[in-house]
């Protein structure tokens, strides 16, 4: 199955009721951090802004942040806490033109099958009953296209650590060029970096699963450890550690983000401990992703699917969507995905440890 990239369709400006939109309203900010009373609060989809008699699509949006219009006439999509006074802001609450807004969710749908599905049919939710195998061949074809012409960001919880074959898969998926960025907490590489150290996780071996003598101090230990080399990095070299996710990245040069949380052991010393500045360095690494996947981290998972549009603007113009994936055993935390209502998210239940050694082979890594 080779890759093809969906075509997007702009909305028809030509249409009466958009025609005779009017320009949207706009009020400055007294107060940082305040926006004005009836300011518009965006969407992932593409939104387009009534400004001089012209509609302007806001070329980066995120979920629930306003749109400044900035002196240069260019749409800036703004965390409502990041606003400053005199920032001008679109004001309005309807997304058909109305207000001089127009929400577009369906740009990338095919036009000739508007229509076509039926009303019912059985079994349209996510679930461990799922026939996933189409999702895994669509992913092993856009991860190559995306290899080649894409962001991928991978957002990743503690499990992959914990088992022998996972960290071995994403560790090989890195060296291939699959992963341009990772994001995780404290606990992902705490526990990798015990698994390079010290074969365990938590204290137990990650192939056996054997629990180690006094083995509840080798992920305290592994922390005391880098925090003493004062980075991953420099931890990896006075270690000589050869293997691991943490490892592969640092080798690679990929860069990661560790944020924090309040449960944190240690933690190791580049973990983001502010909440607000985590966020902002998450968002920056999502910023140009083309393909999301976050695996078995309910809250990294939800916060990242806050922070990333449905579509990306390309420097010629063009407009693509982003791949959004959302994996876990629990069919809670995927189907939370669903609600963004993005054509391109994609949820998968199943044992991450098992889907990443499936993406590890499909693709021909491992």
């Amino acid at each position: 199955m080779q890759f093809s990239m969906p075509t997007y369709h702009e909305p028809d400006f030509s249409r009466d009721e958009l025609l005779s939109a009017p320009n949207v309203r706009l009020e400055s900010v007294v107060q940082d951090g305040v926006a004005p009373r009836g300011y518009h609060s965006t969407s992932m989809f593409p939104e387009y802004y009534k400004v001089d008699g012209m509609w302007h699509l806001a070329p980066e949006s995120r979920m629930d942040s306003s749109v400044v219009l900035r002196p240069d006439g260019s749409l800036d999509v703004v965390e409502n806490r990041n606003l400053r006074r005199g920032d001008r802001v679109v004001l309005g609450r309807t997304e058909d033109g109305t207000d001089g807004i127009y929400v577009h969710p369906d740009g990338f749908a095919d036009p000739r099958e508007a229509g076509s599905q039926d009303k019912f049919a059985f079994r349209q939710g996510r679930s461990r009953e799922t026939a996933f195998a189409r999702d895994y061949d669509r992913l092993f074809e856009l991860l190559r296209y995306e290899r080649e012409h894409g962001k991928v960001v991978w957002v990743m919880g503690p499990a992959f650590a914990f088992d022998h074959d996972a960290r071995f898969a994403m560790q090989r998926m890195v060296e291939e060029g699959y992963v341009d960025g990772v994001m995780a907490g404290n606990a992902l590489a705490t526990h990798d970096l015990e698994g390079a150290m010290l074969h365990t996780a938590l204290g137990q071996d990650i192939y056996t699963q054997e629990s180690k003598p006094n083995g509840h101090y080798n992920h305290l230990d592994v922390i005391n450890e880098v925090r003493r080399s004062g980075s991953i990095p420099q931890f990896i070299e006075d270690h000589n550690i050869t293997d691991g996710i943490m490892y592969a990245l640092v080798k690679k040069q990929v860069p990661f983000v560790l944020t924090g949380s309040i449960r944190d052991d240690g933690p190791l010393p580049e973990v983001v401990g502010d909440s607000y500045e985590g966020q902002g360095t998450m968002r920056n690494m999502v910023r140009d992703a083309t393909t999301v996947i976050c695996l078995a981290t309910m809250l990294h998972t939800i916060a990242t699917g806050n922070m990333v549009p449905s579509f990306r603007v390309l420097p010629d113009g063009t407009i693509r969507p982003v791949y959004f994936y959302a994996v876990d055993a629990d069919e809670f935390v995927v189907n939370k995905l669903l609600d963004r209502g993005s054509l391109s998210a994609t949820t998968v239940v199943t044992n991450v440890q098992d889907f990443i050694t499936i993406v590890a082979r499909g693709l021909g890594v491992w």
